[in-house]
């Protein structure tokens, strides 16, 4: 049954390995685990966590306590990146109305996501242990707070392959004036073959670097020196039997074939004037309102996972640009319209049900101000993991309901929370794939997006 068996799984293909054929594509779609409710995510991550007592969950009661001190157990035993002692509680710095047939309280900050409510499910205590960026951000979209995981994206690569050969599995945009706080390794395969690591693509310029053939390199030049590396790098794969070797020749045959696909599915200029009214979109900038129209012209093209970040929401209040009034209210003006758009977009061409759109950001914001500004008054608030909120649309997931609730003040769930670990498998099932047994062995032990943690949230789907 040993060696034998394991022959006849890789002659039938059978089993996760998707790299014992020779110039087998690992990005082969195979089947999930069981009947998808979707096909592909699109990650809208809002780099920095922005304050969800300003956006989607309404504290009135908050308001009435407004330059009190806060209650004593809401420090004891926390750890918060900037606040120390008894600071004050800060009411809400925005007005809200309940909008839709679901009565959803939205902020006055969103004005076009007011149109949306009723097609996606506010998660109101999603929690996570971390309180300082990088390694929220890791949590958030490695399921680890260190370094050297696989990202969700890549997980989902490696689990389900690509519905279309000519283009990454997985494609990360950027936009925001800085730089997302733990890098490129949220995007990264981590132990994973390297094949399934996010693609970062550009609204302008070459979509990715170094696509275009340097001067007085055909294609056709181009296939045959990729075919002469490819035959160079099986015969070494016969010799050594490093599956990585196998890896190299994917990406060499995709990067190939992506000089065709990419650049037509990178162009939004043939998009209609109706479109980019939508959106409001401006062809030949790099904008987040352009990576929600390419996030669409993607998922349309059959990529597995788009992952957008945005990095303009991180309001500690130390200058006005940074402040939960002035600062959040034009980062909410940046976001509003292109994602209510994208909302819209997906569903009227049939693609929402399909396709699994996640919203939010690495945690939330404090009940109490921080207050680290000189001179003016500008407001702000700490990082906050405790409870924050997050959105899910599409994809099976029960439109217009909200799910968990937080306390009074807005500082503890105190109903239905939701884990980082319990997202992850969330989406998972959504794909089709069970979190206990998309895994990967690696020094010794199978590991896995969830770790050892995480459920289906089933409420939800």
């Amino acid at each position: 049954m040993g060696l034998g068996g394991i022959a006849l799984g890789s002659l039938i293909g059978c089993g996760p390995d998707k790299t014992q054929s020779p110039h087998g594509n690992p990005l082969t779609a195979i089947p999930a685990h069981f009947a998808p409710k979707a096909k592909r995510v699109i990650f809208l991550h809002m780099a920095g966590a922005p304050s969800q007592l300003e956006l989607f969950d309404y504290k009135p009661e908050l308001m009435k306590h407004d330059g009190q001190t806060c209650p004593a157990e809401f420090m004891e035993g926390k750890q918060f990146a900037f606040l120390k002692g008894l600071p004050k509680l800060m009411g809400p710095q925005a007005s809200f109305a309940q909008y839709g047939q679901s009565g959803t309280w939205v902020s006055a900050h969103l004005p076009h996501f007011q149109e949306v409510v009723d097609d996606v499910c506010m998660l109101k205590a999603v929690y996570t242990e971390e309180f300082n960026h990088t390694p929220a951000q890791y949590m958030m979209h490695t399921g680890s707070p260190r370094i050297g995981r696989p990202s969700m994206g890549s997980w989902v690569s490696y689990g389900l392959g690509s519905e279309n050969e000519n283009l990454p599995a997985f494609v990360v945009l950027l936009s925001g004036p800085l730089d997302v706080s733990a890098g490129k390794s949220i995007w990264a395969s981590g132990f994973l073959p390297t094949v399934y690591q996010g693609v970062q693509c550009h609204s302008i310029g070459d979509p990715v670097l170094s696509l275009s053939n340097p001067p007085g390199v055909s294609p056709d030049m181009r296939k045959r020196s990729i075919d002469a590396i490819s035959a160079i790098n099986q015969a070494e794969f016969e010799a050594v039997g490093d599956p990585e070797i196998l890896s190299r020749i994917s990406q060499y045959e995709l990067a190939f074939r992506m000089q065709t696909a990419v650049p037509s599915t990178m162009n939004i200029d043939d998009e209609p004037d109706y479109i980019h009214e939508m959106y409001g979109t401006a062809p030949g900038k790099r904008s987040f309102a352009n990576n929600c129209l390419l996030a669409r012209k993607l998922v349309e093209k059959g990529v597995r996972f788009v992952q957008l970040f945005d990095r303009r929401w991180d309001h500690h209040g130390t200058s006005r640009s940074s402040s939960v009034t002035d600062g959040l209210a034009a980062a909410c003006k940046v976001m509003d319209q292109p994602v209510t758009a994208l909302l819209k977009d997906l569903k009227q061409r049939g693609l929402l049900e399909e396709t699994l759109v996640v919203w939010g950001g690495e945690f939330g914001r404090t009940p109490m101000i921080e207050t680290r500004s000189s001179g003016a008054d500008f407001r702000g608030r700490d990082h906050h993991g405790e409870a924050f909120t997050m959105w899910m649309a599409g994809g099976g997931i029960k439109p217009g309901i909200t799910h968990g609730a937080t306390d009074e003040l807005g500082y503890h769930g105190v109903q239905d929370r939701v884990h980082i670990n319990d997202l992850h498998a969330t989406v998972l099932h959504q794909l089709g794939l069970d979190h206990e047994r998309l895994t990967y062995h690696f020094q010794g032990r199978e590991f896995r997006l969830t770790d050892v943690a995480g459920k289906v949230v089933k409420d939800i789907v």
